[in-house]
């Protein structure tokens, strides 16, 4: 599932792109980039739980206690680098989602407050990924306006579409 995810990121970044770049080519390509970026890390991000079968193999064959103590290091870092690594991924999609907010906003493709509560869940995204990776993790709260936003955009846009103005 969570390659899908970084597949579709990767999606959302192309079909977007050209609808985007009429009203702000340089935020269009920071946009662009970012969600391309966001993807790589989280295909990467994949690798760290995959280790985690080949971990628990040895595991089981270890006889010894600081054999099984290592292996339990590794697994323990290996589960760390994978949430550090979707943390990171979020911080870049928070990034990036910023410049795509600021072109609806400026371009009025969508209502303005539509807009208004991405910047919010995206900045709030961004806030939470950031105490996340310095230790603080403080729960979905911050998640609430972006969740919000993420499900209220893409019904605006298969019932009314991007209002092109130029």
């Amino acid at each position: 599932m969570e390659l899908v995810n970084a597949l579709a990121v990767s999606g959302i970044a192309f079909l977007l792109y050209p609808a985007l770049k009429r009203h702000n080519e340089a935020f269009a390509i920071g946009y662009f980039g970012s969600r391309l970026l966001e993807s790589a890390i989280l295909i990467v991000s994949l690798i760290a739980p995959l280790l985690l079968l080949p971990l628990s193999k040895e595991y089981i064959t270890a006889a010894e206690a600081a054999g099984r103590f290592s292996l339990t290091t590794i697994a323990n870092t290996a589960v760390d680098a994978h949430f550090m690594l979707f943390e990171l991924a979020m911080v870049v999609l928070g990034l990036g989602s910023l410049l795509f907010c600021s072109i609806l906003y400026r371009s009025k493709l969508v209502p303005r407050w539509l807009s208004v509560i991405g910047f919010i869940g995206y900045a709030g995204l961004l806030s939470s990924s950031c105490l996340a990776i310095a230790g603080h993790d403080i729960g979905a709260v911050l998640y609430i306006p972006g969740a919000l936003f993420e499900i209220v955009l893409p019904i605006w846009l298969m019932v009314k579409g991007l209002h092109f103005r130029h």
